[in-house]
């Protein structure tokens, strides 16, 4: 905060915070003797802000009863790690379901100054990332992400309805630990009490949260990063795969049994989700399937697709 039109706007944004603040209190937390403070006092007055000022013991500065602050006022460097901030949240899939960080960007953009509006747009135009999420990557609703984020922080029980991979729903007591995000998808960690254990719950399949009244405590110690992170490195398949069908889903749940894939009818086609360990595997059982299909993910998959097509052209060669 070294510009002077920083610490104005500090300052307003104390007073916004605090009832009450002395000279000498601004001056420690703006980094500036008290004779700066009243002159800082002035300049927000000439912007027609209602800064009263009050001598004596118990003097101090204070805005006027009932004031509040312009939407948003934020200096450059404020400005750009929002902006920053969103693109990336944006970009990693940070964000949740609804669309809300292009919305977000853009009242932020119409309230900036022109010259910083132009220059941030910038940098958004030409900025590239070499982390990529995937596309196929679900995002959690918000009033899910906000449900368990106050509960994990009042350390309160929750209820939540959950759907595994397979497509059971099961209604599961949690006490929730943390929030993880790793490798583009939210987390849940917490203690099961359905299980007895503590588990890790995708964010995106959890359709509805209850706040309960019994609380916990957090074993001490407890890491909520290192507890997800080994507990998806323990589980056997490594790739989440997702196939869309040109099929009657009837057809499709005949030949691929619920204990391998989640089948879904969808807009676009039958949706087949699973696990797989191997990718030629899968490859193989698409191609024995025999029905047209279109890969949604990993792009992995259409690699060894493309490579067991070669192999049955070499066969057929022969």
């Amino acid at each position: 905060m070294s510009h002077p039109a920083s610490r104005v706007l500090g300052m307003l944004e104390l007073l916004q915070t605090h009832h009450h603040l002395t000279g000498a209190d601004l001056g420690a937390r703006l980094g500036v003797d008290e004779r700066t403070v009243r002159r800082y006092a002035t300049t927000l007055a000439d912007l027609g802000i209602p800064v009263t000022a009050a001598r004596g013991r118990y003097g101090g500065y204070r805005l006027s009863p009932g004031y509040k602050l312009p939407p948003l006022m934020l200096t450059d460097d404020e400005a750009a790690a929002v902006v920053l901030g969103l693109i990336a949240a944006e970009h990693l899939g940070l964000t949740t379901e609804a669309p809300a960080t292009g919305p977000a960007l853009a009242k932020i953009s119409r309230v900036l100054p022109k010259n910083l509006a132009e220059r941030l747009a910038g940098v958004q135009e030409n900025l590239g990332f070499t982390v990529n999420r995937s596309a196929t990557a679900a995002r959690p609703a918000t009033t899910t992400l906000l449900a368990l984020g106050a509960a994990a922080r009042a350390t309160r029980r929750v209820s939540i309805t959950y759907r595994s991979w397979r497509g059971a729903v099961s209604l599961r007591d949690v006490d929730p630990y943390g929030l993880v995000f790793h490798a583009g998808r939210w987390y849940l960690t917490g203690f099961d009490h359905r299980r007895g254990e503590v588990r890790t719950f995708r964010l995106d399949r959890i359709a509805a949260v209850d706040t309960g009244e019994a609380t916990f405590t957090v074993p001490e110690g407890f890491d909520p990063v290192g507890h997800v992170t080994r507990s998806l490195a323990g589980v056997p398949y490594t790739w989440e795969v997702e196939v869309l069908f040109e099929a009657d889903q009837a057809q499709v749940r005949r030949r691929v049994p619920a204990s391998v894939a989640e089948i879904t009818e969808t807009a676009d086609g039958v949706l087949m989700r699973a696990r797989a360990q191997s990718l030629p595997g899968m490859a193989q059982m698409l191609a024995g399937l025999g029905w047209p299909f279109r890969i949604v993910g990993p792009p992995e998959l259409r690699d060894a697709v493309r490579a067991h097509g070669e192999r049955l052209i070499q066969h057929a060669a022969r």
